[in-house]
């Protein structure tokens, strides 16, 4: 039987607020257990709530980027449920008449082609806080500075077909969110996780078969090994004549398999209900309006942009784009440099490829977007060769010269291209390989453009590569073929 995979992910984004949702606490991220919540993140008998507008604004803005309905009108409600880490006995969320309401992810498949993914909603909701099991001697310790923290929970609909899409969604949103600046997306501090719910059925079948959910995944790398395991897991069971169970599962990256936590609560087991201590939001058409104008340039239109402007291929624009940091760096690149082109291949190629091999970030880079912008011109006017330019990539990296034109006049690497010694190396070159001449000379005429390689190589040896590469093969071939 051919089996169709249908995933849906509800992803939970911190939003970047000083404080928290319904207090004044921090939300500084690695203080001390249990030293930024306060009596209003415990519940405490007395206290109320007030809701944090900038977490509201964050929210709309969200919803306008992904071209959603904003509603009018949304209303806090409890969820009720007991966890040892939530210290009220319920979570403020909101279940029917959420802050932001149906839009669009633009997903980029694997051929090219752009997928639509919906989203049904996205609501505001407080976290809880979290337990602790290392080091307790077999106990459990709660640390609550987490309680309270604002979130956005963003429900898309089961319209991905494979874990390559499901992580093509949530880098969407990552990228959204950053662009936004309204989470820093820290996947390995929690400021973004994700649900995935999971099912299958035959292919054909309009009806959705069981699904299982798999709770709190903190990585796209995890987010595709969760998938692939859950999926062959479910497809195993059904044709061995069992049935999926619909429960909260957890994914163990160690073993790479996911395992039972819990069978799966309905919306009703929650007993939600209107909360009573804040009044319902409403936002006015001007505010917005306001926010809609506020707006910065998201990842779709930038790539859209990068392609247009700068004629780059859908590929460079949809990588330089992906992320804000990326997309600035790049920009900066380009401008000092003045050719799209270049500037897209060495952010891809060098300056990429030493990030990835030390594990920075690219705004963490010692090599600053102007610096390389300097570097790439002077390849460009011939100044070094793309040989000499690695070189002095690499002593920018090291910190040995505070830009590229200090290294170049440090390191010697300045190309020559004056022809007339040029030519002097090429004639000792010549006159000192005999045998490798009479060779050429003897070769049939087709043959001879990879036999002289060799003196090229014996050229640049000469010059410790600063030799022009395009005038020794010119002069080179000029003398040889004369000697035929």
């Amino acid at each position: 039987m051919q089996w169709e995979t249908v995933i849906g992910l509800e992803v939970h984004v911190q939003l970047a607020t000083r404080s928290k949702i319904f207090s004044g606490a921090s939300t500084a991220f690695g203080a001390a257990p249990n030293s930024q919540a306060c009596a209003v993140d415990l519940g405490m008998p007395g206290v109320l709530p007030v809701l944090n507008e900038t977490a509201v604004a964050m929210a709309v803005q969200f919803g306008l980027g992904i071209h959603a309905e904003i509603p009018e009108v949304s209303v806090f409600d409890r969820k009720n449920y007991f966890y040892p880490d939530l210290p009220k006995g319920y979570q403020t969320s909101q279940m029917y008449h959420p802050i932001v309401g149906p839009g669009e992810v633009e997903i980029t498949l694997e051929d090219g082609t752009i997928k639509r993914i919906r989203v049904h909603h996205a609501h505001l909701e407080e976290d809880a806080g979290k337990s602790l099991h290392e080091d307790f001697h077999g106990m459990t310790g709660v640390d609550l500075n987490r309680a309270g923290t604002p979130l956005l929970e963003i429900v898309s609909e089961p319209d991905m077909r494979s874990a390559k899409e499901a992580a093509a969604y949530l880098k969407a949103i990552h990228s959204i969110v950053t662009y936004l600046g309204i989470s820093d997306g820290n996947m390995a501090e929690g400021s973004m996780r994700c649900d995935v719910n999971v099912s299958v059925r035959p292919v054909g079948q309009e009806t959705y078969g069981t699904r299982a959910e798999i709770k709190n995944v903190n990585s796209f790398r995890f987010v595709e090994r969760a998938i692939a395991f859950e999926v062959e897991r479910q497809i195993e069971l059904l044709e061995d004549g069992g049935k999926v169970v619909q429960e909260t599962r957890l994914f163990d990256p160690e073993r790479d398999e996911t395992r039972s936590m819990r069978t799966k609560e309905e919306a009703n087991d929650y007993r939600y209900f209107p909360c009573p201590d804040l009044l319902p939001v409403v936002l006015d058409q001007a505010y917005v309006d306001h926010l809609r104008d506020n707006l910065p340039e998201l990842p779709a239109d930038k790539r859209a942009r990068f392609e247009a402007d700068f004629g780059l291929s859908a590929y460079d624009a949809g990588v330089l784009s992906a992320s804000r940091e990326m997309a600035e760096y790049f920009e900066r690149v380009k401008n000092a440099c003045g050719d799209a082109k270049q500037a897209a291949n060495w952010v891809q190629g060098e300056l990429s490829g030493a990030l990835n091999r030390e594990g920075r970030r690219i705004q963490d880079s010692p090599v600053a977007a102007e610096t390389l912008g300097e570097l790439i011109r002077r390849v460009m006017d011939d100044t070094i060769n793309g040989k000499a330019a690695k070189q002095v990539f690499q002593a920018l990296w090291n910190g040995e010269g505070e830009s590229a034109d200090a290294v170049i006049e440090a390191k010697g690497l300045k190309q020559v291209t004056d022809t007339g010694a040029i030519e002097a190396m090429i004639d000792q070159v010549i006159a000192d390989s005999p045998a490798q001449v009479a060779q050429y000379r003897d070769a049939e005429p087709d043959k001879r453009g990879k036999m002289i390689g060799y003196f090229v190589g014996q050229v640049m040896k000469a010059s410790r590569g600063t030799a022009n590469p395009q005038q020794v093969n010119k002069v080179l071939k000029d003398k040889l073929d004369a000697l035929c």
